[in-house]
């Protein structure tokens, strides 16, 4: 007697049969999927989010917000898809096309947006 991985139900039919239903099959499948990429969604979740917060707040290809502003609406730092180093040192990390830089302006904490440029490919 075989018992069904997804719904717990018995199975009838062939002695080799796993699942009860085609779609207790496409609903285990998905479950086990989801949970073995999980990590891979977070992190794209997460970068869609930066960008389109990014995209959001920098309409004119240049501009600064509060940093507390941007990370009160969702914004995770510590997720980007690559970086640039000016020639003063300064490290712009990038949500795909949308760039910011760590500031403290006036005693205030910011981002400096910016949009990847031509003369920035290494």
């Amino acid at each position: 007697m075989n018992i069904c991985p997804h719904c717990k139900m018995e199975i009838t039919g062939r002695s080799d049969k796993k699942y009860c239903s085609v779609h207790c099959k496409s609903a285990y499948q998905y479950t086990k999927r989801k949970e073995e990429e999980g990590l891979y969604y977070v992190i794209d979740k997460q970068l869609k989010t930066n960008r389109k917060l990014l995209k959001a707040y920098n309409k004119s290809g240049l501009s600064t917000v509060r940093k507390k502003k941007l990370l009160l609406e969702g914004f995770n730092p510590n997720y980007f898809t690559h970086y640039w180093k000016n020639k003063e040192g300064q490290v712009y990390l990038f949500c795909y096309e949308y760039g910011f830089l760590d500031l403290k302006q006036n005693k205030k904490e910011k981002y400096l947006l910016v949009t990847w440029q031509d003369y920035m490919e290494r």
